[in-house]
């Protein structure tokens, strides 16, 4: 049954068919388990940066490492997200995570999860932003 923010959360675009891309985290990466992802975007910003859409991955756990932003609110499922050096963050359908930049963790898909998400990616290096003096 179709919860009624999941519904409220969707983006409705008349016309545009979803695609989802299937991929699985680098093996290397991997810690347990054998996780794969299916993930549909939403909405790409016409620079690129600014991504939207849902993520969807079977149980199992793998190291992260962000070098993005990203918002996201669990739709099903069960997670656990471990930062580095800190405590577990477990999700539930409803929660909603911000990671930013520079964390570091793993992480553990306990039940089949699907999340709504929205990632900021940084700017290209060398896009002539200055930078401050040191």
């Amino acid at each position: 049954m179709e919860h009624e923010a999941d519904a409220a959360m969707r983006l409705h675009r008349p016309g545009v068919t979803e695609i989802w891309e299937e991929s699985a985290p680098a093996p290397d990466r991997v810690v347990e388990g054998n996780p794969t992802f299916r993930t549909a975007v939403h909405y790409e910003a016409p620079d690129g940066r600014l991504i939207t859409g849902v993520w969807k991955a079977t149980q199992g756990a793998w190291k992260v490492a962000y070098d993005e932003w990203e918002w996201c609110r669990l739709r099903s499922g069960r997670c656990v997200v471990i930062p580095e050096n800190g405590e577990p963050v477990p999700l539930g359908p409803g929660d909603a995570l911000v990671l930013e930049p520079g964390f570091v963790g793993v992480w553990s898909v306990l039940e089949d999860c699907a999340k709504d998400f929205v990632v900021m990616l940084p700017p290209p290096s060398g896009d002539g932003a200055e930078t401050p003096d040191a």
